[in-house]
């Protein structure tokens, strides 16, 4: 491959590995914090258990997709700076505007919500986890806003060789990003109602002790996957009349045709398989044992299928970085080699496999592991002085 193709190919490896922490965390998010409201509401401990359960996996993913974040944005520096010197004031605005509003929010509320177990007020640290949520919905409409621009330059003209911004509201409010959006959320949900649901299944099969908390979160997961599915399959086909409008060559691409073909064909039959098969057992289907390992089986599946949608929405834009405006190799740093490239390609994608295999491993540890061994919430153990202070009163 040349130098252009090799900086596309560590882009398009690096994002996907980027969007599958992407996902799981804003799918998760409103799940956790539904779930401390139940408890914050009625008291019960197994509404608490679940909570500080599922948000572990969820603070995991986190910590570790805030990484993989630092890699995305450094690569605009490295390989795409024809894109900031010619739109920068444009296309970084919004991503200036997620990372020190809504990703600095989103951070410093999870630290309260963290570490606010049994120290904060019941209701203000239930307030911390729904501020979580909506901040991070909050960076998701910033970069969002951000890609859609690249997709549709709404707001923006070209003045000396630059394009500034001449309407903002034509910015926040482009088509390519009102009917995005949602289907993004909508598929994160899929994702976290997935992970739920196979991690549930995992438990059960193992015949676990723990299987009233089992039983009632792979419920909870089947529901959240059916709401994702709804939302995301929707908006999703909502988007082909904002294509045809914006880009109507986008789905003739080489790529982009086959990706869509993998999207639809997975995410179709999965969309069937809970409306229609999961929804009306809800009831009974903890209970059979035949079903646990076929659930378990299905739960890579939405994660693929969003990597195929975004890998549409992106490849079907070339050769254009910014469609109609600037095109992919004009965009590209000047001076970089094959071998300079290769080498980055190597580290980007190494770092972020080992992050994406890190994820892996310790969210399948605290699912196997069980509630019972959560440690999110609990109060660390007294050390020998706080204990000589207890026995001395």
């Amino acid at each position: 491959m040349d130098v252009l193709d090799l900086a596309r190919t560590q882009f398009a490896v690096t994002g996907s590995l980027h969007f599958l922490f992407v996902a799981l965390t804003l799918g998760l998010a409103p799940l956790v914090a539904i779930m401390h409201t139940r408890h914050a509401v009625t008291g019960r401990p197994d509404h608490e258990r679940a909570t500080r359960f599922w948000g572990q996996i969820y603070v995991t993913n986190y910590a570790l997709g805030i990484f993989t974040g630092l890699v995305m944005e450094f690569q605009f520096g490295l390989s795409w700076s024809g894109l900031s010197e010619y739109a920068g004031d444009v296309f970084g605005a919004p991503l200036a505007i997620e990372t020190l509003g809504a990703f600095f929010l989103e951070s410093t509320f999870l630290g309260l919500w963290i570490f606010g177990w049994h120290r904060l007020p019941r209701w203000l640290h239930l307030a911390c986890i729904w501020l979580v949520t909506l901040t991070a919905y909050a960076s998701a409409f910033w970069i969002m806003v951000a890609n859609a621009f690249l997709q549709n330059p709404a707001g923006a003209v070209e003045r000396g060789g630059r394009l500034v911004l001449t309407d903002l509201g034509a910015l926040l409010t482009n088509p390519t990003m009102t009917m995005a959006l949602p289907h993004v959320i909508g598929a994160s949900l899929w994702v976290a109602g997935f992970t739920v649901m196979g991690a549930s299944a995992y438990q059960l099969f193992r015949r676990t002790s723990e299987r009233e908390f089992f039983t009632s979160s792979l419920r909870a997961g089947v529901l959240a996957a059916f709401a994702g599915s709804l939302i995301a399959v929707g908006f999703g086909y909502a988007q082909f009349g904002v294509v045809s409008a914006f880009q109507p060559d986008k789905f003739k691409q080489p790529l982009a045709g086959p990706g869509l073909g993998i999207m639809i064909g997975i995410g179709q039959p999965l969309q069937f398989l809970i409306m229609f098969v999961l929804m009306p057992v809800l009831y009974w289907l903890p209970r059979w044992r035949w079903a646990q390992p076929v659930l378990m089986i299905v739960t890579p599946l939405p994660f693929l299928t969003a990597i195929a949608g975004w890998l549409v929405r992106e490849n079907g834009r070339q050769p254009w970085l910014i469609n109609g405006k600037l095109t992919v190799a004009d965009a590209m740093s000047p001076g970089l080699t094959s071998g300079m490239v290769t080498l980055s390609f190597v580290g980007f994608a190494g770092v972020l496999g080992l992050l994406a295999v890190v994820d892996y491993l310790l969210i399948a540890r605290t699912v196997r592991r069980g509630p019972a061994a959560a440690t999110l919430g609990v109060d660390e153990p007294a050390g020998p002085t706080t204990r000589a202070h207890a026995l001395s009163h």
